[in-house]
């Protein structure tokens, strides 16, 4: 990252550092609602339609959320009463300032002045498991309690390259950006990382030498884009439809043509709290699963996007926002998809149940690029984060069908863009065949 000292950035890791320091030693006044009145302790009443036996043995918790389309299950529910409906009367929805705040709470907790469970990166709940991306590196245990979303992500470019129409071949990007050029992504090792990194590996970019993948909170994409401080980014929406919106760049491919219907964000609560409080951890995740119900429901779909543009929320134009969230691509390029077969989807598909075999990827990748030990076990760890039983458990007791109920964790052997595969049974024989990885 040499070329990082002479680019001029407007978020910088300074200004990461700074929201980290809010995170620890002030109240920084978050977005919030529901919150209890003069910090007193929420009863534990029920919700009037909550068997007793089955009530949350609290009514209050603070999860966190980054202002992304895909933080629309947590904000709905929130919005329209799904908590309180299932007993968490006192829950809050906090806005995050980037990835590393997310994380920097996730450790405080929220007797601490942090929070319980986040909109995450499906990634993330294993790195703070394993203790690679905490404080000393010490572990904090965390549950990935369901999938928020599938696809709905996508890689852009500067308009500098609007001629050469890079779609899902990265190849002609090698000679067009020389050397040590600034891609962003959001977080090292989360998801827009990895797709980041596939992508160019596949087109013979080697991610590591051949360019400077620098991470940059998502709501700051398009700036620094604007001011020239990176030539392209991997994000989730609504921010590759405003780049596009503002003519500052293009979509070279949302990311669900390179994995069709690949796993992305994830909702993540701290170990110790669900541990603690089960029934109150279950009811959250009923909350969420009927929010990403609602939110999948076509006709719901102008509401949602109302919703979750408000100021409090994403803070963003409604029209930056609805279109790719019916489908509606437009690549910047002349390329317009009216239907997209890979648009985001929060429950469609199984798109809210946590395969483990996907989080077996996650890990695998996170291997391949030197970010977690390659002697990770990868099948005892994601046993240990993926609590797809409190998935079930919450689905079960709504009354979700069982044809949509998964009867195996695995969906079996995923295929790329480029024609690789991955077996979840086998993640070695994956790494192995891999030309491009961590030396």
């Amino acid at each position: 990252m040499s070329n990082l000292s002479r680019r001029k950035f407007i978020i910088t890791a300074g200004v990461t550092a700074a929201g980290t320091l809010l995170a620890h030693g002030c109240s920084s006044s978050p977005t919030t609602s529901n919150a209890t009145p003069g910090g007193a302790t929420p009863s534990a009443t029920p919700a009037v339609n909550i068997n007793p036996a089955d009530a949350p043995e609290v009514t209050a918790a603070k999860l966190g959320f980054i202002a992304l389309t895909d933080a629309a299950p947590l904000i709905i529910a929130q919005e329209k009463g799904l908590f309180a409906k299932y007993g968490m009367k006192d829950v809050q929805v906090t806005k995050q300032a980037s990835w590393p705040v997310t994380r920097d709470n996730l450790e405080l907790g929220s007797e601490k002045g942090g929070i319980d469970g986040a909109h995450i990166l499906s990634p993330m709940p294993y790195h703070m498991t394993l203790g690679t991306i905490t404080k000393g590196n010490q572990p904090v245990p965390m549950y990935l309690v369901a999938r928020l979303n599938t696809n709905g992500q996508a890689i852009s470019l500067s308009k500098k390259y609007l001629d050469l129409k890079v779609g899902t071949d990265s190849a002609p990007l090698k000679a067009a950006f020389g050397q040590n050029v600034p891609v962003a992504i959001t977080f090292p090792g989360g998801t827009h990382d990895l797709w980041m990194r596939y992508w160019l590996a596949a087109g013979g970019i080697n991610p590591d030498t051949d360019v400077s993948v620098i991470p940059i909170p998502p709501p700051q994409m398009v700036a620094n884009m604007k001011s020239g401080s990176m030539e392209a980014f991997c994000v989730g929406e609504p921010w590759n439809a405003q780049l596009v919106t503002q003519k500052v760049g293009y979509t070279a491919l949302v990311t669900g043509e390179l994995w069709k219907d690949h796993p992305e964000k994830a909702l993540a609560l701290r170990g110790d709290w669900v541990d603690k409080n089960p029934k109150a951890a279950k009811a959250i995740t009923m909350a969420v699963l009927e929010a990403q119900q609602w939110c999948d429901k076509a006709e719901n779909q102008d509401e949602m996007c109302q919703i979750i543009s408000q100021d409090k929320w994403l803070k963003v134009p409604v029209a930056d926002i609805i279109g790719r969230s019916k489908g509606q691509i437009d690549y910047g390029t002349g390329r317009i998809e009216a239907a997209s077969p890979v648009a985001m989807k929060f429950w469609a598909d199984n798109a809210s149940y946590p395969y483990k075999s996907h989080d077996a990827w996650f890990l695998a990748e996170n291997i391949r690029w030197g970010y977690i030990p390659a002697t990770t076990d990868i099948k005892a760890t994601v046993d240990k984060v993926n609590r797809e039983d409190i998935w079930k458990a919450a689905a079960t007791t709504l009354g979700v069908p069982a044809a949509q109920i998964p009867t195996t964790t695995s969906r079996g052997v995923e295929t790329f863009f480029d024609g690789v595969k991955f077996d979840p049974e086998k993640p070695e024989e994956y790494l192995k065949s891999l030309v491009i990885k961590k030396a």
